[in-house]
């Protein structure tokens, strides 16, 4: 990252009138509407609210600013900039008034595959040229034994005390940290708690004390979650189970009471909000939804520090009166987005808003309580805010065993009867598609395409029972529903059966050439952007890992299965043209899984194309990457599933 000169702020509130247009059919737009990054991620208030933070990407040359105003003077100024080849921004946080706080990723080789490491830095607002400080080196702990791979996890940031932070550092042993309180000004820490009893994630309560240790015993699976009343009682285990074969326990988080732990656990399959007196050991059923499991972190109020609520895939929950109110007014004076309440100042009266829904780009707003007044920041996608775009529609079909799945589906306006569709498979598998804006679905409408994404079995969000199906269940239980998905397309005139083409990335990916491997005779076209083509090396390569006994646990260790289950191994029943799309610095997937693949279709004579992102991630990070991705996508799909004009 290299700093960038300063100038001055002078169209940062922009004033837009949304059109919603709804009576003609979508013109065709540049794909580089849709494929370009998001103008703006990230904004955060600074405590006292005189400041926000916020990323942006460019264009021309490509580049990602970590920029702020100063919402007094109106000043804007660009703190740092990066390509995201060498390293990307990872997250950021206000340490102070005048101290940002920002996470740096970038990889490195480990046992041939690409790991991901992080760095914690702080850049200083005072000074006339804003300067970049790491802030975790070799003299920060004494005796240092062990470099740690990941360098930003902040347990606390101390609202109390401005000058310093609690972070988890494993500095002695591998994936065992302590708790240090790091002084952001001078990088000096000392020692606040000492690793111990496996616990690989610690938690502090409102008031800053160490409390809660998660641990986990990787050769035995076994999760324990110790707590303690205060800094000198000894660790007690609160739960424990096993994490192999048995539903998980999540602690949450501390309520301004310190003896009040909100957690999650399954009840009637479903996981649900409780919390429990520690001082007492009397636990309660905060919060249940008999469809949809409530699996959202806490929502905390900045001014009182209390839990107020929780995120839901329904919309957030409030049990605060006065945020309850306040999203009620928002939703009133904005009553056709879905509108989320982003970050507040410290006293709450500054706080900035989200805006989005299913044909309208996601937008960010500023507002002021005591004055009343509210301005638009940004939108994230500016070329499509005209966009005729249409709204999703949650349906739900039956597979062949009769278990209910639901999924989104976007159709074309203007046009009706069967049209050519793309079936597009989440990744994860352990994820779930929503409602809203998404870049993909509106790119791939905009073409004229139907769009169905389906919450197949191995979705989170539906319960134990349900998200389980994805353990050993890659190829099988998932994959059927995908078929069935596309029988049902077909069976209820949406998709024509001579047009349509699967598209997955990640474990989508994965899904689409397992369709084409299972099931071509029903699709025209595959196309997988990071997919998993070789289940064995996945596994294989995990024992050079801790965590080697979890992978086996969803994938499998069965040589002969895993092949049964690898596009790779069965690529000669693969009989329709397939688009493999990659990184070549991919952390997550590595890019052999595609090459490996690619020279195998080519061999047995298969109709592919390969496309390579040089210096590529996982999630598409750098715009040109992006631009190439989806104009691969356009042009693979028009010729296999011909215009939609």
């Amino acid at each position: 990252m290299t700093n960038a000169p300063l100038f001055y702020f002078r169209t940062f509130i922009l004033s837009i009138t949304i059109l919603f247009i709804n009576s003609v059919a979508a013109i065709e737009l540049p794909v580089e509407a849709f494929s370009r990054l998001p103008n703006i991620n990230s904004p955060i208030l600074s405590p006292d609210g005189s400041k926000i933070a916020y990323i942006q990407n460019r264009e021309n040359p490509d580049l990602t600013s970590l920029m702020y105003v100063d919402l007094s003077s109106g000043i804007l100024k660009t703190l740092l900039q990066t390509d995201n080849v060498t390293n990307k921004i990872k997250w950021l946080r206000w340490g102070n008034n005048e101290t940002l706080l920002l996470a740096a990723k970038f990889t490195r080789h480990l046992n041939g595959e690409k790991v991901d490491y992080t760095q914690l830095l702080a850049i200083d607002l005072g000074a006339e040229e804003p300067v970049q400080r790491r802030l975790i080196n070799d003299k920060t702990v004494f005796n240092m034994r062990h470099r740690s791979q990941h360098e930003d996890k902040v347990i606390d940031f101390l609202p109390d005390d401005p000058e310093h932070i609690l972070i988890a550092l494993d500095a002695k042993n591998a994936n065992l940290p302590s708790v240090f309180k790091l002084n952001i000004n001078t990088s000096k820490a000392s020692k606040v708690e000492n690793r111990k009893l496996k616990i690989r994630q610690w938690m502090t309560d409102q008031q800053g004390l160490v409390r809660l240790g998660h641990s986990l015993n990787y050769k035995t699976g076994i999760v324990e979650i110790f707590v303690r009343e205060d800094n000198d009682q000894k660790w007690q285990t609160l739960f424990k189970y096993n994490g192999l074969d048995e539903p998980a326990i999540n602690a949450l988080g501390f309520d301004k009471n310190p003896n009040i732990l909100y957690y999650s656990r399954y009840e009637n399959d479903k996981k649900a909000l409780f919390k429990v007196d520690l001082s007492t050991e009397v636990h309660e059923l905060v919060f249940s939804d008999k469809d949809y499991d409530v699996d959202g972190s806490l929502i905390y109020s900045k001014k009182t520090r209390n839990v107020i609520g929780i995120h839901h895939i329904r919309g957030n929950i409030y049990w605060d009166e006065s945020r309850k109110s306040l999203q009620e007014r928002l939703d009133a004076a904005r009553p056709k987005t879905e509108n989320y309440l982003v970050d507040f100042s410290q006293d709450e009266y500054v706080y900035i808003f989200y805006t989005e829904n299913d044909y309208t780009p996601g937008a960010y707003y500023l507002a002021n309580r005591k004055t009343g007044k509210v301005n638009r920041l940004m939108t994230q996608y500016p070329e499509l805010i005209e966009a005729n775009l249409p709204e999703h529609q949650l349906v739900e079909y039956a597979t062949a065993d009769g278990t209910k799945i639901e999924g989104f589906l976007t159709r074309p306006k203007g046009m009706k009867g069967p049209v050519a569709t793309i079936l597009f498979p989440h990744g994860g598998p352990g994820a779930r598609e929503s409602d809203g804006f998404d870049y993909w679905t509106s790119f791939f409408v905009n073409r004229g395409y139907a769009v169905f994404r389906p919450n197949f079995r191995g979705s989170s969000g539906y319960g134990y029972q349900f998200a389980q199906s994805q353990m050993k269940g890659w190829g099988l239980i998932m994959q059927d529903d995908l078929t069935d998905a596309a029988k049902w397309l077909v069976s209820e005139k949406i998709a024509d059966p001579q047009k349509m083409c699967i598209v997955g990335a990640s474990y989508g990916g994965y899904a689409a050439a397992m369709a084409a491997v299972k099931t071509p005779d029903l699709f025209k076209c595959a196309i997988s952007f990071a997919g998993v083509n070789d289940l064995r090396s996945i596994v294989f390569r995990s024992r050079f890992y801790t965590n080697k006994k979890f992978v086996e646990n969803q994938i499998g260790k069965n040589i002969d299965d895993l092949e049964a289950r690898s596009p790779f191994y069965q690529a000669k029943n693969i009989t329709i043209p397939i688009l493999l799309l990659h990184g070549d610095n991919d952390s997550v997937v590595s890019v052999g899984q595609s090459r490996k693949f690619f020279d195998k279709l080519t061999d047995l004579d298969k109709s592919v194309e390969y496309v390579e992102f040089e210096n590529g991630d996982h999630h598409l990070s750098i715009q040109s990457n992006r631009h190439a991705a989806f104009n691969a996508m356009n042009n693979f799909l028009k010729q296999h599933l011909g215009s939609t004009d």
